[in-house]
């Protein structure tokens, strides 16, 4: 089995246990077990050179009194030897190997063979067993005043305190290792919980919150700062995700208005195109009518009645012209022929087509602007409808005996036309739907709802726009706002209207 899946499964604090604290603990046993070796050849080095410079304090006189075959010297000098209380037994043998002198308990059984390699310096020390013990025999030669050997001294050491020593402090060293295994434990998982697994946990947590559908929150970054930065991170990535979300959703705002007008362009283009077609086909029509009623008109054997019958007739056709005449301009794509013309040409003419309508409400037609006035390259004919009907719209509006005011502006950046009257104005409901074709606030009979759509038509050609708001005079305001162009040398047009 692979230990991949393990790992994956193990936790930060048992991940740390198992590879920081264990090979910590493994070090540590065998730097401990190393130490106590180290500690038991020195200390068995340490009772050797005790024993030998005992054995060597002793070897002098033992040779002497062995030489001059004084036995109760060497017992003598064999008793001195346990001043130190480090000897366990002191022994001398002759050079055939036999016990002359002894003073302790019973002497290990060292063999003559044995004792021939000793005495021929091959052996100086060597565990043994005496009475069930352990003991540590050291050896010296005894030799004469000429050199001859002369006997074997044997002293001996209990080995098993030296052991006793050695368990002891390898006993310690083993409780020393447990006790401080476990300090390390609770230092790694009080260090775990205090720098790591509190603030990961306050990271798990946030998470959670954030899975659970709370976007807006955002974790707090605390701890190291490996941690610290984790957080940061995070809040980063979830600024960053509701920062894509929002430019989505206003990519799909901006692409759902786009596409509504499409649809609407696309709906306006068949509009037109069908308005046109059936205003090409009642143009002909039309003109038959009106021409015949003008020219009964111009008989004088009919009644007052019938005068009356063909005016009526005449005005219906010439209102019904009017239609057809707006929906030829809505619904054909006139190209426009562009001349520099000042914008107060324009503004007079246009007044003078709406002066007899605005004069049967008696309502009052005022011009101002700046002079000498503004000159843009626009299509007159175009620039003119467009202001007529605007003008047309505001007569209609205004009160009787009311006002209605035609300025051309130049702010700087942009310039065109004002228009403002003193009626009840355009509900802010309603101004956003001023523009489409065939809507009109005006009752049955007295609007087709294409004036203000030939209007924004025309402006939008020019690369302009229409915006209506509320007037000083009470009522609504239209401004055709026209793009400024660049400065150039051209012959300035009038226009004759």
């Amino acid at each position: 089995m692979s230990s991949q899946p393990l790992r994956a499964g193990l936790s930060l604090r048992v991940s740390l246990l198992l590879f920081l604290l264990f090979p910590l603990i493994v070090v540590l046993a065998a730097a401990g077990y190393y130490s106590l070796q180290r500690l038991e050849n020195q200390v068995e080095m340490r009772m050797q050179e005790d024993i030998e410079l005992i054995a060597r304090a002793i070897r002098g006189p033992l040779e002497y009194a062995l030489e001059q075959g004084r036995e109760g010297s060497l017992a003598q000098t064999l008793a001195s030897a346990f001043r130190f209380e480090r000897v366990y037994g002191a022994y001398v043998f002759d050079k055939e190997g036999r016990r002359i002198a002894a003073s302790g308990p019973r002497e290990p059984v060292v063999g003559s063979r044995h004792l021939a390699e000793i005495a021929a310096g091959d052996r100086t020390g060597v565990y043994q067993d005496s009475d069930g013990k352990q003991v540590y025999s050291y050896f010296v030669p005894l030799s004469d005043s000429v050199g001859r050997n002369t006997g074997l001294l044997q002293l001996t050491r209990n080995g098993s305190e030296f052991r006793d020593y050695i368990q002891r402090v390898s006993h310690q060293a083993m409780l020393l290792l447990v006790l401080l295994s476990l300090l390390l434990l609770g230092i790694i998982a009080y260090g775990h919980h205090r720098v790591i697994g509190r603030n990961l946990g306050l990271l798990v947590r946030s998470m959670a919150r954030i899975e659970g559908g709370d976007r807006k929150h955002r974790a707090v970054s605390s701890g190291p700062r490996e941690v610290r930065r984790l957080g940061e991170g995070m809040n980063s990535m979830l600024d960053s995700i509701e920062r894509s979300e929002q430019e989505l959703e206003r990519r799909r705002l901006e692409q759902s208005r786009l596409e509504t007008r499409l649809q609407q362009s696309r709906k306006m283009a068949a509009i037109g195109q069908l308005a046109a077609g059936v205003a090409h086909e009642l143009g002909t029509p039309l003109s038959v009518v009106s021409g015949k009623a003008q020219r009964m008109l111009r008989r004088s054997d009919l009644s007052l009645p019938v005068v009356g019958v063909f005016r009526e007739i005449r005005d219906a056709v010439q209102r019904m012209e009017h239609i057809v005449r707006q929906l030829l301009d809505f619904g054909r794509g006139n190209q426009l022929r562009l001349r520099p013309m000042p914008l107060d040409d324009i503004a007079e003419c246009a007044v003078a087509q709406v002066r007899e309508e605005a004069d049967g409400k008696s309502v009052v037609l005022t011009l101002s602007g700046p002079h000498p006035a503004p000159v843009l390259p626009l299509d007159p004919v175009r620039m003119e409808q467009a202001l007529v009907n605007l003008l047309r719209n505001a007569a209609q509006a205004a009160a009787e005996g009311g006002q209605v005011r035609l300025d051309w502006f130049d702010d700087g950046d942009r310039l065109g036309f004002r228009i403002s009257d003193d009626g009840p104005g355009v509900p802010e409901e309603l101004r956003c739907r001023l523009f489409e074709p065939f809507f009109t606030t005006k009752a049955v009979g007295q609007g087709t709802g294409l004036g203000l759509a030939v209007a924004q038509a025309a402006v939008s050609d020019h690369g302009g726009r229409i915006e209506v708001g509320p007037s000083e005079l009470g009522g609504a305001l239209f401004t055709m706002s026209l793009a400024r162009p660049e400065k150039r040398d051209e012959e300035v047009n009038r226009y004759e209207c």
